[in-house]
């Protein structure tokens, strides 16, 4: 298909589509003649994708070619092609315990990560996020949510095993794309409905 039919087919305009081939997050058409080029189904995929980066993650531009190239490292463990994506999703924060308080909470975590068997890289910035937000609760005297993290572990297990077993794609960017969007999605639809559940509790214990 031609550009403006790629436009049709995903409903994004043709100078957005452009805009994208130019910063080398979507690639090129195959060239049919000097001025023309023809795309196809892998673009519209990528395009989706690209649209539920920007739209649905809010992840700038710049974090959204570090993922599609991410994606497109086939010379790379499946395992570390998604890992690669994964980091580029999660924002890093700005430290704002104490040096102290993120001793110790590094600490409880990494207890928490041998509990659970979990096998996790140093450099992970979710890892690092983990650790302000235990040092951030204990701060704040939040000790009762902290005794919580094994049965939050335990929850996150649930259903990661649960999306694991609903990604099947027939290859491999396939495969990695349905991961990036599954943790898009999926955070979305656990943070929507873990308010919509603690508004239920709250109506039936105190209203």
């Amino acid at each position: 298909m031609r550009i403006g039919e790629l436009s049709k087919a995903t409903g994004i305009p043709v100078p957005t589509i452009k805009y994208y081939l130019r910063e080398g997050l979507l690639a090129p058409g195959e060239l049919t003649s000097p001025n023309q080029a023809s795309y196809g189904e892998v673009h519209i995929r990528r395009l989706r994708l690209i649209r539920a980066l920007v739209d649905l993650a809010q992840v700038p531009v710049a974090q959204v070619k570090e993922i599609v190239e991410s994606l497109d490292a086939d010379d790379i463990p499946l395992h570390d092609q998604i890992g690669r994506a994964h980091r580029a999703l999660t924002p890093a924060r700005k430290p704002t315990a104490s040096p102290e308080a993120r001793a110790a909470a590094a600490v409880e975590v990494d207890a928490l990560l041998t509990r659970r068997g979990w096998t996790v890289e140093p450099e992970a910035p979710a890892l690092a996020t983990l650790i302000e937000t235990v040092a951030a609760l204990r701060t704040l005297g939040q000790d009762n949510l902290v005794a919580f993290l094994d049965a939050y572990a335990e929850a996150v297990e649930r259903f990661t095993q649960l999306e694991v077993e609903a990604v099947a794609a027939p290859t491999r960017d396939q495969l990695a794309e349905s991961v990036v969007i599954g943790t898009i999605l999926g955070e979305t639809l656990i943070t929507s409905m873990r308010l919509l559940a603690q508004e239920s509790t709250s109506a039936n214990l105190w209203r």
